[in-house]
């Protein structure tokens, strides 16, 4: 049988599919933006003909079928999300556009502030209060809410989101509303705040909620269209779909939680960054994956991603967990251009995959960084995509030209500057992530992995002063392969505030059990596997706004479950976790349990383990290109290409040196030293700048 993970990208869409000896197939095909489901069919072709079989056949074969998507990114990023009312207590409606009275940048006066999903005129309040604790204070008057749908049906709304005041500590007013809205709106997407986010914090929740309503309706057609058209293929197995927080959820479920599914894809390149952090016995890497259009960079530190719980997307706070992945605009798309003042910039904006980079031949005149890399000889017009497509090396000159006359240099110094620009952009995205967050880069390994990546990887660690890169044998499409190393996961959260002093312990213990019964109702309505539950708590010192999230359930032994008051021990937690962070505890302040969280997770079957290369001589150059590296380093260059595919466990490859695939390339600078590993994959020693 047969695993496919399928991953969605702004300008290519990667497949894997893997057997049961852990043999993988790979397929890579031009992304369909009007329809994604257009270029994953596409796709699955592509997998049946590599595989030598009809679809039909393929699909016959395959159990498990995990995406990734960007269709709810995408409508965020664009603005092209369903047209949402929003339905909150009478006084409240303009919570989500008040935010928290702060901008992003508070100290530009000229920052324009952000436009709410939801138009005033939309937002609608409803007689009705819920105390904060729980005591009802005015019942739902059921007049002013029927007037109140009147008014939202007139306006032709295609979501309401329900965001009543206090929903957290008790949802019965949210729920009768829903009740009245699917009678008298039956077609209308309906987001509850008390079941996407029952947690304290209202700006959160109400935003949160909005982004659930707006990005729903987009993602549910869809992934209903997909299941169609998969159904019409002849595929009748479970369709899992990835979730940011690095886990997967039956279809259902993630258009029901769709704003679960704004970090889809690059969260499926952190999975499998994961479980590369386990073949390769190295805890502390950096994933860093360059794509067309963009590049995540993320942490792996002792073997495990970092989660966040509020982020911003698109200028929109989503308080759900995610795992904390940085995007910038940086991908082999990337457009070059020259300001007024003669400076050089690459990216944000992307040529995407239509018409993509001028060298692809589909109308695209802007220069990109892969047209860039084709004019330095990096990569081969004739080999792109296993052969698939051939690369118009004059398209790529006349719009490298155009860039060099407006710099006033040489067509290949100016390739040179889009290329060292867009490394240094990507630098600067590491950093993000680790400098800037007093973590070390020095300490990890750069895991490099997304189509564009090779190219750009080991000059990356050069600048972080990185000794290692690693990329693996199926790096153009670690994504999809990563999706296919995840399980199953439910989470539940609940507000319990209160100073852990004066908290029943029993009551705690309780609620606990409570989250995960409702985790479990949940997961068991697709899945009836192995299960775990991985518990832990939002606590903070009195005086503190922030709150530390603390893991119960650590390998290290976690809290002992058994005894009537776990209290002593969560807090102890606490304060540990607390030093871990900041290096200091104060046992002597009362902590504060703020929220408690339960994972509730469906073990799925292990992804088979690739197998190891044969025992074989070292393979030798399959041809040799000229590439520019620069007039530092001597211009031009003759260098030896190899196959990725052919190259002997323990074979050493020192730079300069091109290393292809079917559908990477990568760069072995000089004073680089490759060496293929039992899995087949690279990994580089790269001088330190002063060995350089």
């Amino acid at each position: 049988m047969l695993r496919i993970g399928i991953d969605v990208g702004g300008t290519f869409t990667d497949l894997v599919a893997i057997d049961d000896h852990g043999g993988a197939t790979l397929a890579k095909v031009p992304s369909t933006p009007d329809d994604p489901s257009t270029g994953v069919l596409d796709g699955l072709g592509r997998l049946a003909e590599e595989t030598g079989c009809a679809l039909s056949a393929l699909l016959r074969r395959t159990d498990r079928i995990v995406h990734g998507t960007t269709v709810a990114t995408n409508a965020l990023l664009e603005g092209k999300g369903a047209k949402v009312g929003m339905l909150t207590t009478e006084g409240h409606r303009d919570v989500i556009e008040m935010r928290e009275g702060l901008k992003s940048d508070r100290y530009n006066l000229r920052m324009p502030p952000p436009v709410p999903l939801v138009p005033r005129a939309l937002r609608l309040g409803v007689r009705e209060r819920v105390r904060p604790d729980g005591r009802i204070e005015t019942p739902l008057d059921e007049g002013s809410l029927a007037r109140a749908i009147v008014a939202l049906r007139d306006a032709r709304v295609e979501a309401v989101a329900v965001c009543y005041l206090h929903a957290w500590r008790d949802a019965r007013h949210e729920r009768a509303t829903a009740e009245m809205l699917r009678r008298e709106l039956p077609g209308a997407y309906v987001s509850l705040s008390s079941e996407v986010l029952p947690q304290i914090k209202e700006f959160e929740r109400f935003s949160t909620t909005a982004v659930n309503a707006y990005v729903g309706p987009v993602l549910a057609r869809y992934l209903g269209r997909l299941g169609e058209r998969l159904t019409a293929a002849g595929y009748a197995g479970p369709v899992l779909i990835m979730q940011s927080h690095g886990g997967v959820a039956p279809i259902a479920e993630a258009a029901r939680l769709a704003a679960g599914a704004v970090l889809s894809g690059p969260a499926g390149g952190v999975a499998g960054s994961r479980y590369a952090a386990d073949l390769l016995d190295e805890g502390n890497l950096i994933p860093f994956d360059m794509g067309g259009t963009s590049t995540d960079i993320s942490l792996i530190v002792d073997g495990e991603p970092t989660l966040v719980m509020d982020r911003g997307v698109a200028g929109q706070r989503v308080a759900l967990n995610s795992l904390d992945i940085v995007s910038i605009g940086a991908g082999g798309g990337s457009i070059a251009r020259v300001d007024a003042g003669g400076i050089l910039h690459v990216g944000p904006d992307s040529a995407g995959a239509d018409p993509g980079p001028a060298c692809y031949g589909r109308g695209g005149s802007a220069a990109t960084v892969t047209d860039a890399n084709l004019v330095l000889g990096y990569l081969d017009p004739d080999s792109f995509l296993g052969g698939r497509r051939r690369l118009d090396r004059t398209a790529a000159e006349g719009a490298l030209d155009r860039i060099a006359a407006a710099l006033k240099v040489d067509r290949f110094e100016a390739a040179q500057g889009v290329h060292r620009i867009v490394n240094t952009t990507m630098a600067e995205g590491v950093r993000l992530v680790s400098v800037r967050r007093g973590v070390d880069p020095r300490r990890f390994a750069l895991l490099s992995f997304g189509g564009a990546s090779g190219l750009h990887a080991t000059d990356v660690a050069r600048q972080l002063d990185l000794t290692r890169v690693i990329v693996p044998r199926v790096a153009a499409v670690l994504s999809a392969w990563g999706m296919l190393a995840t399980d199953l996961r439910f989470e539940v959260a609940r507000s319990h505030i209160g100073d852990a002093g004066r908290l029943d312990g029993a009551g705690v213990k309780r609620l606990f059990e409570s989250m995960e019964a409702e985790g479990m109702a949940r997961l068991r309505g697709s899945f009836d596997g192995p299960t775990r539950c991985d518990r832990s708590v939002d606590m903070r010192y009195g005086e503190q706004i922030f709150e530390v999230n603390v893991p119960l359930d650590d390998a290290d032994g976690g809290v002992d479950w058994s005894v009537a008051d776990p209290l002593p021990q969560i807090v102890e937690r606490f304060h540990r976790r607390h030093e871990q962070l900041y290096t200091y505890a104060q046992r002597d302040q009362e902590a504060v349990l703020v929220n408690a969280r339960a994972a509730v997770v469906g073990v799925l079957p292990d992804l088979p383990q690739e197998p190891s290369l044969l025992e074989a001589p070292p393979a030798p150059p399959r041809g040799e290109r000229r590439i520019y590296l620069g007039s530092g380093l001597g211009g031009w260059h003759t260098t030896p290409v190899y196959d990725f595919d052919a190259l002997a466990p323990a074979q050493r490859v020192d730079g300069p040196a091109i290393v292809e695939s079917a559908m990477t390339t990568i760069l072995i600078r000089r004073g680089d030293r490759a060496t293929v590993t039992r899995l087949g994959w690279l990994d580089i020693a790269v001088p330190r700048r002063a060995e350089a």
